[in-house]
Formats: C-alpha cells, sequence, structure tokens
C-alpha cells in the first residue's frame, strides 16, 4: 500500500492519463513553474523567519 490507500500502480495510471491528455512538453514546462513557485516560497518563508 501507499499513501492512504494508494498504490503505485493507481499513482501510475493517473501519471499516464496526464502526459497523454497534455503531453510531455506540457507537463515539463509546468513541472519547472511549480517547482520555481516552491523554491520562492521557501525562501521568502526563511527570509520571514529571521
Amino acid at each position: 500500500m501507499g499513501l492512504g490507500g494508494i498504490s503505485i500502480w493507481q499513482l501510475l495510471i493517473v501519471a499516464l492519463i496526464l502526459v497523454l491528455l497534455f503531453g510531455s512538453k506540457k507537463l515539463r514546462s509546468l513541472g519547472n513553474d511549480l517547482g520555481s513557485a516552491v523554491q520562492g516560497f521557501r525562501k521568502n518563508m526563511k527570509e520571514n523567519s529571521e
């Protein structure tokens, strides 16, 4: 069992559906944008705590 009853196979199927729907280029750019947003958020949280 994975996270809260979600198996690895269910995650793989969802990932495959996302790739089929959006295409790998779109998902890659979306992942980069999301990573940049998380980095910016962490940086701001670190600055605020100091």
